[in-house]
Protein backbone atom coordinates (compact mmCIF):
# COMPACT_ATOMS: atom_id res chain seq x y z
CA UNK A 1 0.00 0.00 0.00
CA UNK A 2 1.05 3.48 0.31
CA UNK A 3 2.39 5.99 2.69
CA UNK A 4 2.85 9.55 0.66
CA UNK A 5 -0.21 11.86 -1.53
CA UNK A 6 -3.05 9.74 -2.92
CA UNK A 7 -4.32 10.69 -6.37
CA UNK A 8 -3.89 14.28 -7.84
CA UNK A 9 -5.45 14.14 -11.31
CA UNK A 10 -5.92 17.68 -13.00
CA UNK A 11 -6.37 17.49 -17.11
CA UNK A 12 -7.76 18.09 -20.30
CA UNK A 13 -8.34 15.60 -23.38
CA UNK A 14 -10.12 15.99 -26.27
CA UNK A 15 -11.89 13.13 -27.70
CA UNK A 16 -13.40 14.45 -30.20
CA UNK A 17 -14.23 18.23 -31.98
CA UNK A 18 -17.06 18.01 -30.37
CA UNK A 19 -16.26 16.59 -26.84
CA UNK A 20 -13.07 17.53 -24.48
CA UNK A 21 -12.90 16.24 -21.14
CA UNK A 22 -11.40 18.16 -18.05
CA UNK A 23 -10.94 16.90 -14.48
CA UNK A 24 -9.58 18.03 -11.32
CA UNK A 25 -10.42 14.97 -8.51
CA UNK A 26 -7.87 14.96 -5.87
CA UNK A 27 -7.87 11.20 -3.80
CA UNK A 28 -6.52 11.27 -0.76
CA UNK A 29 -5.06 8.00 0.69
CA UNK A 30 -7.83 5.66 2.62
CA UNK A 31 -10.84 8.09 1.07
CA UNK A 32 -13.50 6.96 -1.59
CA UNK A 33 -13.83 9.56 -4.37
CA UNK A 34 -16.54 8.77 -6.82
CA UNK A 35 -17.33 10.25 -9.85
CA UNK A 36 -20.43 10.21 -10.61
CA UNK A 37 -22.32 11.21 -14.39
CA UNK A 38 -24.84 10.18 -16.78
CA UNK A 39 -23.71 8.25 -19.72
CA UNK A 40 -21.48 10.29 -21.95
CA UNK A 41 -20.29 12.12 -19.55
CA UNK A 42 -17.10 11.45 -19.68
CA UNK A 43 -16.76 8.66 -17.16
CA UNK A 44 -14.98 6.21 -19.53
CA UNK A 45 -12.21 8.73 -20.69
CA UNK A 46 -11.67 9.36 -17.29
CA UNK A 47 -10.90 5.78 -16.47
CA UNK A 48 -8.71 5.34 -19.47
CA UNK A 49 -6.69 8.49 -18.81
CA UNK A 50 -6.00 7.65 -15.01
CA UNK A 51 -5.09 4.08 -16.04
CA UNK A 52 -2.63 5.11 -18.97
CA UNK A 53 -4.76 3.76 -22.06
CA UNK A 54 -5.08 6.86 -23.45
CA UNK A 55 -2.49 10.30 -23.05
CA UNK A 56 -3.90 14.00 -22.08
CA UNK A 57 -3.15 16.24 -23.97
CA UNK A 58 -2.27 18.97 -20.87
CA UNK A 59 -2.51 18.90 -17.42
CA UNK A 60 -0.59 16.28 -14.77
CA UNK A 61 -1.74 13.01 -13.36
CA UNK A 62 0.47 12.41 -9.98
CA UNK A 63 -0.13 8.81 -7.90
CA UNK A 64 1.41 8.54 -4.46
CA UNK A 65 4.11 11.21 -5.18
CA UNK A 66 5.34 9.99 -8.74
CA UNK A 67 3.41 11.78 -11.74
CA UNK A 68 2.35 9.41 -14.23
CA UNK A 69 1.47 11.84 -17.16
CA UNK A 70 2.25 15.13 -17.77
CA UNK A 71 2.71 16.60 -21.92
CA UNK A 72 4.47 19.60 -20.86
CA UNK A 73 7.96 17.32 -19.43
CA UNK A 74 7.10 14.62 -21.66
CA UNK A 75 6.31 12.14 -19.17
CA UNK A 76 4.16 9.12 -19.68
CA UNK A 77 4.03 6.18 -17.67
CA UNK A 78 2.20 3.46 -19.79
CA UNK A 79 -0.95 1.27 -18.56
CA UNK A 80 1.02 -1.82 -17.62
CA UNK A 81 3.45 0.39 -15.21
CA UNK A 82 1.46 2.05 -13.07
CA UNK A 83 0.40 0.93 -9.72
CA UNK A 84 -3.22 0.70 -10.32
CA UNK A 85 -5.66 -2.31 -9.26
CA UNK A 86 -8.97 -2.10 -11.73
CA UNK A 87 -12.13 -3.87 -11.00
CA UNK A 88 -14.44 -3.62 -14.31
CA UNK A 89 -18.16 -3.28 -14.68
CA UNK A 90 -18.27 -6.54 -16.40
CA UNK A 91 -15.43 -7.94 -14.18
CA UNK A 92 -13.45 -9.32 -17.58
CA UNK A 93 -12.54 -12.78 -15.87
CA UNK A 94 -10.77 -15.26 -17.88
CA UNK A 95 -13.43 -17.64 -18.32
CA UNK A 96 -10.76 -20.69 -19.03
CA UNK A 97 -9.04 -19.97 -15.50
CA UNK A 98 -10.25 -21.08 -12.12
CA UNK A 99 -10.29 -18.60 -9.35
CA UNK A 100 -6.97 -18.80 -7.82
CA UNK A 101 -5.43 -18.71 -11.72
CA UNK A 102 -7.43 -15.06 -12.44
CA UNK A 103 -6.35 -13.86 -9.10
CA UNK A 104 -2.93 -14.48 -9.59
CA UNK A 105 -2.83 -13.34 -13.36
CA UNK A 106 -1.91 -9.77 -12.47
CA UNK A 107 0.85 -10.88 -10.14
CA UNK A 108 2.07 -12.97 -13.21
CA UNK A 109 1.89 -10.80 -15.63
CA UNK A 110 4.27 -8.59 -13.76
CA UNK A 111 7.12 -11.31 -13.13
CA UNK A 112 6.12 -13.11 -10.51
CA UNK A 113 6.79 -16.56 -9.88
CA UNK A 114 3.73 -19.15 -10.22
CA UNK A 115 4.41 -20.20 -6.42
CA UNK A 116 4.68 -16.96 -4.86
CA UNK A 117 1.54 -15.75 -7.41
CA UNK A 118 -0.50 -18.56 -6.25
CA UNK A 119 0.70 -18.10 -2.15
CA UNK A 120 -0.38 -14.50 -2.26
CA UNK A 121 -3.66 -15.60 -4.55
CA UNK A 122 -4.64 -17.36 -2.47
CA UNK A 123 -4.14 -15.43 0.87
CA UNK A 124 -6.92 -12.63 -0.68
CA UNK A 125 -9.52 -15.64 -2.12
CA UNK A 126 -9.33 -16.16 2.19
CA UNK A 127 -9.31 -12.77 2.73
CA UNK A 128 -12.59 -12.11 0.58
CA UNK A 129 -14.66 -15.39 2.19
CA UNK A 130 -13.60 -16.96 -1.28
CA UNK A 131 -12.43 -20.03 0.86
CA UNK A 132 -12.86 -23.74 -1.16
CA UNK A 133 -13.81 -21.54 -4.60
CA UNK A 134 -10.27 -21.77 -5.68
CA UNK A 135 -10.92 -24.08 -8.61
CA UNK A 136 -14.24 -23.17 -9.58
CA UNK A 137 -14.29 -21.40 -12.96
CA UNK A 138 -16.10 -18.26 -13.36
CA UNK A 139 -19.12 -19.96 -14.81
CA UNK A 140 -20.00 -21.62 -11.84
CA UNK A 141 -19.54 -18.19 -9.73
CA UNK A 142 -22.51 -16.15 -8.54
CA UNK A 143 -22.15 -12.46 -9.39
CA UNK A 144 -21.17 -11.29 -5.78
CA UNK A 145 -18.52 -14.30 -5.66
CA UNK A 146 -17.27 -12.73 -9.42
CA UNK A 147 -17.17 -9.53 -8.22
CA UNK A 148 -15.17 -10.68 -5.31
CA UNK A 149 -12.88 -12.54 -7.62
CA UNK A 150 -11.82 -9.30 -9.49
CA UNK A 151 -11.58 -7.14 -6.69
CA UNK A 152 -9.24 -9.76 -5.20
CA UNK A 153 -7.04 -9.73 -8.30
CA UNK A 154 -7.00 -6.26 -8.16
CA UNK A 155 -5.94 -6.12 -4.81
CA UNK A 156 -3.00 -8.49 -4.68
CA UNK A 157 -1.04 -6.64 -6.79
CA UNK A 158 -0.68 -4.30 -3.63
CA UNK A 159 -1.66 -1.16 -5.93
CA UNK A 160 -1.37 2.74 -5.09
CA UNK A 161 -4.69 3.10 -6.35
CA UNK A 162 -7.68 1.26 -6.46
CA UNK A 163 -9.94 2.13 -10.01
CA UNK A 164 -13.71 0.77 -9.37
CA UNK A 165 -15.50 1.43 -12.68
CA UNK A 166 -19.08 0.81 -12.40
CA UNK A 167 -18.66 -2.22 -9.96
CA UNK A 168 -22.09 -3.09 -9.52
CA UNK A 169 -24.03 -2.40 -12.60
CA UNK A 170 -23.78 -5.74 -14.04
CA UNK A 171 -25.56 -7.34 -10.60
CA UNK A 172 -29.05 -7.90 -10.68
CA UNK A 173 -30.97 -5.11 -7.61
CA UNK A 174 -31.34 -8.00 -5.04
CA UNK A 175 -27.57 -9.08 -5.38
CA UNK A 176 -26.41 -4.76 -5.59
CA UNK A 177 -28.02 -3.98 -2.48
CA UNK A 178 -26.44 -7.32 -0.64
CA UNK A 179 -23.00 -6.43 -2.24
CA UNK A 180 -22.77 -2.52 -1.22
CA UNK A 181 -22.27 -2.89 2.19
CA UNK A 182 -19.66 -5.80 1.61
CA UNK A 183 -17.57 -3.77 -1.01
CA UNK A 184 -18.02 -0.73 1.49
CA UNK A 185 -15.91 -3.15 3.98
CA UNK A 186 -12.96 -4.07 1.72
CA UNK A 187 -12.86 -0.35 0.44
CA UNK A 188 -12.98 1.13 4.03
CA UNK A 189 -9.71 -1.84 4.51
CA UNK A 190 -7.46 -0.78 1.31
CA UNK A 191 -4.90 2.33 2.84
CA UNK A 192 -4.75 3.90 -0.61
CA UNK A 193 -7.15 6.13 -2.45
CA UNK A 194 -10.18 4.54 -4.26
CA UNK A 195 -11.95 5.60 -7.11
CA UNK A 196 -15.71 4.81 -8.09
CA UNK A 197 -16.98 5.36 -10.78
CA UNK A 198 -20.81 5.43 -11.52
CA UNK A 199 -24.13 6.81 -12.56
CA UNK A 200 -26.22 5.53 -9.91
CA UNK A 201 -26.23 8.37 -7.02
CA UNK A 202 -27.42 5.91 -4.47
CA UNK A 203 -23.67 3.75 -4.90
CA UNK A 204 -21.97 6.90 -4.64
CA UNK A 205 -23.59 8.27 -1.76
CA UNK A 206 -22.96 5.16 0.00
CA UNK A 207 -19.70 4.20 -0.60
CA UNK A 208 -17.82 7.15 -1.73
CA UNK A 209 -16.38 10.03 0.88
CA UNK A 210 -16.40 12.47 -1.80
CA UNK A 211 -18.37 13.22 -4.89
CA UNK A 212 -17.41 14.68 -7.73
CA UNK A 213 -20.15 15.27 -10.66
CA UNK A 214 -19.21 15.48 -13.89
CA UNK A 215 -21.33 16.47 -16.70
CA UNK A 216 -20.38 16.94 -20.12
CA UNK A 217 -16.92 16.37 -19.52
CA UNK A 218 -16.61 18.62 -16.89
CA UNK A 219 -16.47 18.64 -12.95
CA UNK A 220 -19.34 20.76 -12.19
CA UNK A 221 -18.90 20.13 -8.37
CA UNK A 222 -17.27 18.40 -5.51
CA UNK A 223 -18.16 17.81 -1.86
CA UNK A 224 -19.85 15.37 0.53
CA UNK A 225 -23.14 13.73 -0.06
CA UNK A 226 -25.13 15.96 2.23
CA UNK A 227 -22.72 19.03 -0.24
CA UNK A 228 -24.42 17.77 -2.97
CA UNK A 229 -28.29 16.91 -1.37
CA UNK A 230 -28.21 20.56 0.20
CA UNK A 231 -26.11 22.78 -2.16
CA UNK A 232 -26.83 21.12 -5.75
CA UNK A 233 -24.70 23.61 -8.37
CA UNK A 234 -26.72 22.49 -11.61
CA UNK A 235 -29.87 20.84 -12.23
CA UNK A 236 -28.65 17.31 -12.98
CA UNK A 237 -27.02 18.00 -9.20
CA UNK A 238 -29.94 18.54 -8.28
CA UNK A 239 -32.00 15.96 -9.32
CA UNK A 240 -28.86 13.88 -8.05
CA UNK A 241 -30.11 14.95 -5.05
CA UNK A 242 -33.36 13.33 -4.94
CA UNK A 243 -33.85 10.80 -1.94
CA UNK A 244 -32.56 10.64 1.65
CA UNK A 245 -31.03 7.42 1.83
CA UNK A 246 -31.39 5.81 5.29
CA UNK A 247 -30.07 2.65 6.62
CA UNK A 248 -32.14 0.27 9.46
CA UNK A 249 -33.97 -2.15 10.46
CA UNK A 250 -37.56 -3.74 9.71
CA UNK A 251 -40.01 -5.64 10.94
CA UNK A 252 -43.79 -6.13 10.90
CA UNK A 253 -44.67 -2.79 8.65
CA UNK A 254 -42.47 -1.04 10.75
CA UNK A 255 -38.51 0.29 9.95
CA UNK A 256 -36.24 1.23 12.91
CA UNK A 257 -33.09 3.75 12.01
CA UNK A 258 -31.32 4.99 14.99
CA UNK A 259 -34.15 5.24 17.72
CA UNK A 260 -36.67 6.47 15.11
CA UNK A 261 -39.47 4.34 13.52
CA UNK A 262 -40.98 4.35 10.29
CA UNK A 263 -44.40 3.29 9.52
CA UNK A 264 -43.61 1.71 5.74
CA UNK A 265 -46.19 -0.11 2.94
CA UNK A 266 -44.05 -3.07 2.59
CA UNK A 267 -45.24 -5.78 5.37
CA UNK A 268 -43.44 -8.74 3.79
CA UNK A 269 -39.91 -6.89 4.00
CA UNK A 270 -37.88 -7.81 7.33
CA UNK A 271 -34.19 -7.18 8.70
CA UNK A 272 -31.52 -4.64 7.11
CA UNK A 273 -32.96 -2.58 4.77
CA UNK A 274 -32.17 0.59 2.76
CA UNK A 275 -34.97 3.21 2.77
CA UNK A 276 -35.60 6.09 0.21
CA UNK A 277 -37.12 9.09 0.90
CA UNK A 278 -37.97 11.86 -1.58
CA UNK A 279 -37.58 15.24 -0.24
CA UNK A 280 -40.94 16.87 -1.79
CA UNK A 281 -42.51 13.81 -0.15
CA UNK A 282 -42.03 15.05 3.10
CA UNK A 283 -44.76 17.94 4.74
CA UNK A 284 -44.01 20.63 6.85
CA UNK A 285 -46.14 21.77 9.61
CA UNK A 286 -46.12 24.30 12.54
CA UNK A 287 -48.40 22.01 14.56
CA UNK A 288 -49.53 18.34 13.97
CA UNK A 289 -50.87 17.72 11.11
CA UNK A 290 -54.47 17.00 10.32
CA UNK A 291 -55.60 13.67 10.24
CA UNK A 292 -52.79 12.34 12.71
CA UNK A 293 -50.42 10.66 9.76
CA UNK A 294 -48.60 8.22 11.00
CA UNK A 295 -45.29 8.86 10.15
CA UNK A 296 -45.37 12.27 12.05
CA UNK A 297 -43.04 13.95 14.92
CA UNK A 298 -41.06 17.09 15.68
CA UNK A 299 -37.85 17.65 14.49
CA UNK A 300 -35.61 21.26 14.33
CA UNK A 301 -34.39 23.12 10.91
CA UNK A 302 -31.06 22.81 11.24
CA UNK A 303 -30.52 24.75 8.02
CA UNK A 304 -32.25 26.61 5.18
CA UNK A 305 -31.12 26.61 1.52
CA UNK A 306 -32.70 28.63 -1.30
CA UNK A 307 -32.76 26.71 -5.00
CA UNK A 308 -35.02 29.54 -6.43
CA UNK A 309 -38.62 28.58 -6.82
CA UNK A 310 -38.30 25.77 -3.85
CA UNK A 311 -36.63 25.63 -0.53
CA UNK A 312 -34.63 23.14 0.68
CA UNK A 313 -34.41 22.23 4.59
CA UNK A 314 -32.34 20.21 6.89
CA UNK A 315 -33.83 18.59 10.10
CA UNK A 316 -32.40 17.23 12.89
CA UNK A 317 -32.98 14.63 15.62
CA UNK A 318 -34.52 12.00 15.48
CA UNK A 319 -33.35 11.53 11.90
CA UNK A 320 -31.81 14.19 9.88
CA UNK A 321 -33.40 14.45 6.37
CA UNK A 322 -33.50 16.48 3.38
CA UNK A 323 -36.65 18.24 2.71
CA UNK A 324 -37.76 20.30 -0.32
CA UNK A 325 -40.61 22.53 -0.27
CA UNK A 326 -42.23 25.69 -2.07
CA UNK A 327 -40.53 29.11 -1.51
CA UNK A 328 -44.21 29.90 -0.68
CA UNK A 329 -44.97 27.63 1.24
CA UNK A 330 -41.56 29.01 3.77
CA UNK A 331 -42.24 32.24 3.50
CA UNK A 332 -46.34 31.64 4.62
CA UNK A 333 -44.60 29.06 7.48
CA UNK A 334 -42.17 31.68 8.55
CA UNK A 335 -39.32 29.08 8.96
CA UNK A 336 -35.88 29.91 10.40
CA UNK A 337 -32.93 27.90 11.36
CA UNK A 338 -32.92 26.40 14.70
CA UNK A 339 -37.14 26.27 14.77
CA UNK A 340 -39.07 23.09 15.96
CA UNK A 341 -41.62 22.43 13.31
CA UNK A 342 -43.92 18.81 12.40
CA UNK A 343 -42.79 17.15 9.69
CA UNK A 344 -45.15 14.24 8.15
CA UNK A 345 -44.36 11.74 5.29
CA UNK A 346 -47.12 8.66 4.21
CA UNK A 347 -45.71 5.35 4.42
CA UNK A 348 -46.74 4.51 1.36
CA UNK A 349 -44.11 7.52 -0.11
CA UNK A 350 -40.73 5.65 1.48
CA UNK A 351 -39.04 3.50 -0.28
CA UNK A 352 -37.75 -0.06 1.22
CA UNK A 353 -34.98 -2.25 0.11
CA UNK A 354 -33.12 -5.38 1.54
CA UNK A 355 -29.89 -4.52 2.66
CA UNK A 356 -28.62 -8.10 3.77
CA UNK A 357 -24.96 -7.31 3.91
CA UNK A 358 -24.66 -11.32 3.54
CA UNK A 359 -22.24 -12.04 0.80
CA UNK A 360 -24.11 -13.04 -2.81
Amino acid sequence: MIDGPGLRAHFELRRSEAFRLDIDVTIPPGTTGALLGPNGAGKSTAVAAIAGLVPIDQGRIELAGAVLDDPGTGVFVPSEARRIGVVFQDYLLFPHLDVIENVAFGLRSRGVGRDEARARSGEWIRRLGLDGMERHKPGDLSGGQAQRVALARALVTEPDLLLLDEPLAALDVTTRSRLRRTLREHLDGFAGPRLLITHDPTEAFLLADEIHVIEDGVVTQSGTADDVRLRPRTRYAADLAGANLLVGTASGGAATVGAHVFHIAHGDVAGPVLITIHPTAISVHRAPPEGSPRNAWVTTIERIEDLGERVRLRTGAPVALTVEITKQSTEALHLTPGESVWIAVKATEIGVESNDPTPA
